[in-house]
């Protein structure tokens, strides 16, 4: 990867968490005034290298970056849960994590760049997640940990 392209994309991260921004348009004018022209074409490919997605927040999509974390105790991912998690249930060896609509594949990301070892895989719909566990144990340990972080 360039020097140039690693800026842009660390500009466009730093775009994202700054305010709400609904259109790969408003992130062009946001990136050129800060030195960078792009076209939407570029626009649309570093999003999905950065793991940006469109969230309903008060009722108006935006982009958000799934501020991935490493374990389940992290800030980060605590952040995460806080605002976009709903609730936490076992169920045989799945957790089912609800959302607000919209928003479970960025949860969903959080949660698979977390590398919690219970973690078998993840499915996202819209406003629901599917957290495969190895074992009915691990499902009732995890779901206990993530509730956690909703406290």
């Amino acid at each position: 990867m360039t020097e140039l392209k690693e800026r842009r994309l660390r500009a466009l991260a730093d775009v994202i968490r700054s305010g709400t921004l609904a259109s790969q348009d408003e992130l062009a004018e946001r990136l050129g005034a800060l030195g960078f022209a792009v076209t939407q074409a570029t626009i649309s490919r570093d999003l999905e290298q950065i793991g940006a997605v469109k969230v309903r927040r008060d009722g108006q999509l935006s982009y958000a970056l799934p501020e991935a974390a490493r374990d389940a105790f992290s800030p980060r991912i605590a952040a995460v849960f806080r605002d976009w998690v709903r609730s936490v249930e076992p169920a045989a060896n799945l957790v089912v994590i609800k959302t607000p609509p919209g928003s479970a594949h960025l949860v969903g990301v959080a949660l698979d760049n977390s590398d919690l070892p219970e973690i078998a895989g993840t499915i996202c719909g819209d406003d629901t997640i599917f957290v495969a566990c190895r074992s009915t144990n691990e499902a009732a340990a995890l779901s206990a940990k993530l509730s956690g972080e909703l406290a």
